[in-house]
């Protein structure tokens, strides 16, 4: 039986706010856990061209995304990790579930994980899109992951994609050293551990093989935002955990166009490993 990857984002996290900090414990203990590289994203530091980059391993200039409005884009020839993986195995079921509608609502701009509706059809691709524009993104997250929690109780799919941005809009509003961000990122850590806890009954039941990978896009300023090329803006991580299993094949170094190329890997790759 092939791995099961499950990639959770994280949008706008200062990691040196959140790690080690006990703040988000969950992200402390999958760092503790597995293994940890740090990433540093691409100018200019928006949500658009990040996640297109972290999705589908295609850079800035191969993906044509410049900022947050899409326009002049070519995802259509980047495809996405959920997509790819699919194409490399038709049984392969996926998901993805945001908030934030470019990253998977056909009806907006992007989006940037392909629609599929064939494989919607035929139950193979779960599509759950919210819109935290419109209603917040504490209440919107929350939503995501009762759905996420739900998927993974239910069919557990091979190839998931889970979104999260009450961190990053609380420090657009109020800025990353304020008591609004502590508490957002409080809010996406209990999000996290019930996605690792729901991943660890699947294990304890019924021996599947799941990673657990987590991420962000950019930082943000002290004062608030993002876009520029600040070290503090640029930074981003990836921590994965294999619940139990080995990661001896994980590399030490990663880059962003890196990252999606890497999780078809443990997807197709190393299932023997224990």
């Amino acid at each position: 039986m092939k791995p099961k990857v499950c990639l959770v984002g994280i949008d706008g996290l200062r990691l040196d706010l959140a790690r080690g900090t006990d703040m988000m414990p969950t992200l402390d203990a999958v760092i503790g856990e597995g293994v940890f590289n740090e990433l540093t994203m691409e100018v200019p530091t928006l949500s658009g061209p990040g996640w297109s980059t972290l999705l589908t391993g295609a850079s800035h200039a191969e993906h044509g995304v410049k900022d947050n409005h899409f326009v002049g884009h070519q995802l259509l020839r980047c495809p996405d990790v959920l997509s790819r993986a699919y194409f490399a195995d038709q049984s392969t079921t996926t998901m993805v579930a945001a908030g934030w509608p470019p990253l998977a609502d056909p009806s907006d701009t992007g989006p940037v994980v392909w629609e599929r509706r064939e494989q919607q059809r035929a139950g193979l691709h779960k599509v759950i899109v919210r819109d935290g524009e419109t209603y917040g993104y504490r209440l919107v997250d929350a939503q995501i992951a009762d759905h996420t929690v739900a998927a993974i109780a239910g069919h557990g799919p091979d190839m998931s994609f889970v979104y999260f941005c009450d961190a990053d809009d609380e420090g657009h509003v109020y800025g990353p050293h304020t008591p609004e961000y502590a508490a957002a990122m409080g809010r996406v850590d209990a999000h996290l551990g019930r996605i690792k806890r729901a991943i660890q009954r699947r294990v304890d039941a019924l021996g599947e093989d799941w990673y657990l990978v987590l991420t962000t896009d950019h930082g943000h300023r002290d004062e608030g935002g993002h876009g520029g090329d600040s070290p503090v803006e640029r930074r981003s991580f990836v921590a994965a955990t294999r619940f139990g299993r080995s990661l001896d094949h994980w590399p030490a170094e990663l880059a962003p166009t890196q990252l999606a190329p890497l999780l078809l890997e443990c997807r197709s790759g190393p299932a023997a490993a224990v």
